[in-house]
C-alpha cells in the first residue's frame, strides 16, 4: 500500500493534514511555514504516491523518490536506473 512506502515525516504530514480538515492554510500555521511551502510539500507527496502506484519495481521507485526529494538529479537517476536494468538483463 502506498502509505507505508512513504517516509515517516510524509506520513505525519498526511496525518496533520487530515487533522486540519484538509486546510493547507491551517497546516502552514501548524508547521510555522508559508502556504506555498506546504503546497510544495503536498505536491511532492502526491508525486511519490503516483510513482508508487504506477511503478512495480521497488528499486526504481526509490531512485525516483530521491529525485522528487531533490536529493539527486533526474539525469543521475536515469543513469542509475539504466545501469541497474543492464545489470538485471545480464
Amino acid at each position: 500500500m502506498w502509505f507505508w512506502d512513504l517516509a515517516e515525516e510524509d506520513q505525519e504530514f498526511i496525518k496533520q493534514l487530515t487533522l486540519a480538515s484538509g486546510s493547507l492554510k491551517e497546516l502552514a500555521k501548524i508547521y510555522g511555514v508559508s502556504y506555498p511551502t506546504v503546497r510544495l510539500r503536498l505536491n511532492r507527496i502526491i508525486d511519490k504516491i503516483k510513482l508508487t502506484e504506477k511503478n512495480t519495481n521497488n528499486f526504481e521507485t526509490k531512485i525516483m523518490q530521491l529525485v522528487i526529494d531533490e536529493k539527486i538529479s533526474l539525469d543521475i537517476a536515469k543513469e542509475i536506473i539504466e545501469k541497474y536494468r543492464e545489470e538485471e538483463n545480464v
